[in-house]
């Protein structure tokens, strides 16, 4: 039997075990929305309670999130398939290889302690796939893009944790930096955040998720157009369908009384 890799993270990095063991739950179904064996892979090969995060409730719900962005890039590759992926902050996700095209670049970009991690369950694979660890505003990173193809910038869990300065100023810089680029990320509503703000977030059994600063309601993806004269349009993407009431969830921003509990999408494109 082979020996599981201890794994201890809290705070903002220890998000990535809750993003992670989700994701792992809901490809465990037959009926998955979502297909991640390696998910599954590094889950089992994890030494981490994580039973310490309770019933996978929100399983479903994470992965239409994950595959919304999958989506995302999937379109981007189509167009530009030598392109560069930035992933910021990606943690344990396991996006390049659900949809690894054979050609595409991908730079990790993620903080030391949780680089340490991922190079333990993920090594890297240069030249195609590389990981750098340092923090997404020391914009050191940008040196090491190569944007002459395409570039798609990913910041999936991430924005959220920040100040809403250092949103705006990373947008903003991304924008100047890459011209005809392409910026994906995720938000919460401000309903979420504010509470989250009074008493940490409870996302079940023992686990208390950490407190979001900057935040989005579905329908203001416009307001990120302030952030920069470099940006040349904003949309908001629609999740995917799923299973059971999920199957809702592509209309579910067109229901008032639900829409702002939504976390939005949004897909930013800046001026070349």
């Amino acid at each position: 039997m082979t020996e599981k890799i201890k794994v201890e993270l809290d705070g903002v990095p220890g998000t990535l075990l809750w993003n992670l063991y989700h994701r792992a739950a809901e490809a465990r179904r037959p009926d998955a929305v979502l297909e991640d064996p390696r998910a599954i892979e590094l889950v089992d090969s994890i030494d981490f309670p994580f039973e310490r995060f309770g019933e996978p409730r929100m399983a479903q719900w994470h992965a239409l999130r994950v595959l919304c962005f999958d989506r995302a890039v999937g379109r981007f590759l189509q167009a530009h398939p030598d392109g560069v992926v930035v992933a910021l902050g990606e943690g344990l996700e396991t996006q390049f290889w659900r949809i690894d095209n054979g050609r595409v670049r991908w730079l990790t970009v993620d903080l030391p302690e949780t680089v340490e991690v991922r190079r333990r369950l993920l090594p890297d694979d240069p030249p195609r796939r590389r990981t750098l660890p340092g923090s997404a505003l020391d914009l050191t990173w940008m040196d090491e893009v190569d944007a002459s193809a395409g570039v798609l910038i990913t910041t999936q869990g991430l924005l959220m944790y920040l100040q809403p300065e250092e949103v705006r100023s990373l947008i903003a810089a991304c924008a100047e930096r890459f011209p005809g680029g392409t910026l994906v990320f995720d938000a919460v509503p401000h309903a979420l955040a504010e509470r989250s703000r009074r008493e940490d977030l409870d996302t079940g059994a023992a686990y208390r998720a950490p407190a979001w600063h900057w935040s989005l309601d579905p329908g203001e993806h416009d307001k990120v157009m302030e952030y920069s004269p470099k940006i040349a349009g904003t949309r908001d993407l629609r999740y995917p369908r799923g299973r059971g009431l999920f199957a809702l969830a592509p209309w579910v921003g067109y229901v008032p009384l639900i829409r702002r509990l939504r976390m939005p999408i949004v897909e930013v494109r800046f001026a070349g």
